[in-house]
């Protein structure tokens, strides 16, 4: 490796490319709802338009995780899969 900064330096990927958090963190979400017996879509959706956090169960956590993102951001990645998805 050089230790001049004027250079470029190039790292190559490894392996499939991470999910990112707002993925991590609906996928987490949608697992604890299912466990307990809810329709994960209904109550993610419920949650989204509300701003209620209690759409959400608090098993697994999943409640906590999913409001440390905002709401746009969880709509933005829920369009970009559906997106992924049927393109």
């Amino acid at each position: 490796m050089s230790n001049n900064i004027n250079e470029t330096q190039y790292f190559g990927r490894t392996g499939k490319e991470p999910e990112n958090e707002a993925k991590r963190i609906l996928i987490s979400v949608s697992t604890a709802l299912r466990e307990k017996g809810y329709n994960p879509v209904n109550q993610i959706v419920g949650y989204i338009l509300s701003g209620d956090p209690t759409y959400i169960t608090s098993y697994l956590n999943a409640r906590t995780m999913i409001r440390k993102l905002e709401r746009d951001e969880l709509l933005e990645e829920l369009v970009k899969d559906y997106l992924d998805r049927n393109e």
